[in-house]
């Protein structure tokens, strides 16, 4: 039998993944056992849309997984996206009584716990809260307070939100699949723990996932998470931009924006003309390079400009001092990279899976596979939910709890 088995899922708007993997804690790799890829049809923007193609998807996913790993598992990190993930940023605080002033791990949980008691919408739940740094009596840029001694400790934490009705419809899908959730991990985290480096982490830098329904963006500085955010524009507007200009199929519009298609004119090698098929009545054309250039061109300056304004009405531009890193399948257009440093102005690498090890894991060395290779690293620093809803019950003692502190505070 294998050990430390993990196995990951990333539902897409155009594919679903599974990977099945082997932590090997010798090398500090994952060795990859198990990979499947199943077209999806079932969601769009990041949410599940039909359940039943949605399960249909999944299934056969993992079945190519397992058969190839030899072995079967029965749950899933699963990534989560779309555009009702919003995030927060909360500090507070809890006093260390105990005589020796050690702290420990029960008094992070301590300040979990009180995190856990911010006002969100009813719609609305926690899916992660992530520590961006901790102080002790007033000494910030502590990484981890555990054995430090201190009268106070505080955290600035990063809350990650998402509609609990999405979450549903993905755990029913799972479900009816056959198979469970183990964690909902938010996607562009998964990315980031997969394709970012530490060094970069530390400097500051701005993560690109883009996908073929969202593009997930995720901001780290000084080793913490700063900023997430889930845009839904990505590959699939490009594609449906070249099918209504040119007027031709999905499927030929996709073949076009992959195999001639690049993001900055400035990128083009040779302007050459292509044949574009005809539809009904309508013959054969020729178009250059260039002109299906300026489609793509508009779609994705577009998008890199909304993602620049994010940054920038965040707060986040300024800390972003080793540049852009993109992944998914959006990166792999040619010239990407060019146009994000021109409309950026910053340096910008694409971003591939590190530290894979053994086994299959040559085949998901790619941008596109770079959220379903951080699944299975579990979530970094952080915690997830697993979106259990408040009861009436649950409601009440949080009401009886704040009358109490409420009572406590006009003393």
């Amino acid at each position: 039998m294998k050990k430390d088995i993990i196995a990951g899922l990333d539902l897409g708007t155009t594919k679903v993944c599974a990977v099945i993997a082997e932590m090997n804690p010798e090398r500090n790799t994952f060795d990859i056992l198990g990979f499947g890829v199943a077209r999806s049809e079932g969601l769009n923007k990041g949410l599940v849309a039909n359940i039943t193609k949605t399960a249909e998807a999944i299934s056969e996913a993992v079945n190519q997984a397992t058969n190839r790993a030899g072995i079967q598992v029965k749950s899933f990190n699963v990534g989560v996206a779309g555009e009702h993930i919003t995030s927060m940023r909360h500090r507070n605080y809890v006093t260390i009584n105990r005589e020796e002033k050690e702290i420990k791990k029960e008094d992070l949980d301590r300040l979990e716990a009180d995190v856990r008691t911010v006002g969100i919408p009813s719609d609305r739940q926690i899916l992660h809260i992530i520590p961006e740094e901790f102080s002790i009596d007033h000494q910030e840029g502590i990484e981890n307070p555990i054995g430090m001694s201190g009268s106070r400790l505080e955290a600035s934490n990063h809350i990650v939100l998402a509609s609990i009705p999405a979450i549903e419809n993905i755990r029913k899908s799972v479900e009816r699949a056959g198979y469970q959730v183990k964690d909902y991990i938010l996607q562009p985290i998964a990315s980031s723990a997969s394709v970012l480096e530490e060094s970069e982490k530390d400097l500051g830098v701005a993560l690109l996932d883009i996908g073929g329904g969202t593009t997930d963006i995720a901001v780290y500085h000084r080793k913490a998470i700063k900023h997430t955010k889930v845009i839904g524009i990505a590959g699939n507007q490009v594609t449906n931009d070249i099918r209504e200009s040119l007027g031709v199929i999905t499927e030929e519009a996709e073949r076009l924006k992959k195999d001639y298609g690049y993001a900055i004119e400035s990128a083009i090698i040779r302007d050459d003309d292509i044949l574009i098929k005809g539809v009904g009545a309508r013959g054969n054309t020729k178009i250059p390079i260039s002109l299906l250039t300026q489609i793509i061109s508009l779609r994705m300056r577009e998008l890199f400009t909304l993602v620049d304004n994010e940054l920038r009405i965040s707060g986040q531009k300024s800390k972003i001092k080793s540049g852009i890193v993109l992944t998914g399948g959006g990166s792999l257009l040619r010239g990407c990279k060019d146009l994000a440093e021109d409309v950026f102005g910053l340096p910008a690498r694409i971003g591939v899976p590190l530290e894979l090890g053994a086994g299959l894991s040559n085949e998901i060395e790619s941008p596109e596979f770079a959220t379903v290779a951080g699944l299975i690293r579990g979530i970094p620093g952080g915690k997830s939910s697993q979106f259990k809803k408040p009861t009436k019950k649950d409601n009440t003692v949080k009401k009886i709890f704040d009358m109490v502190k409420k009572f406590f505070n006009e003393l």
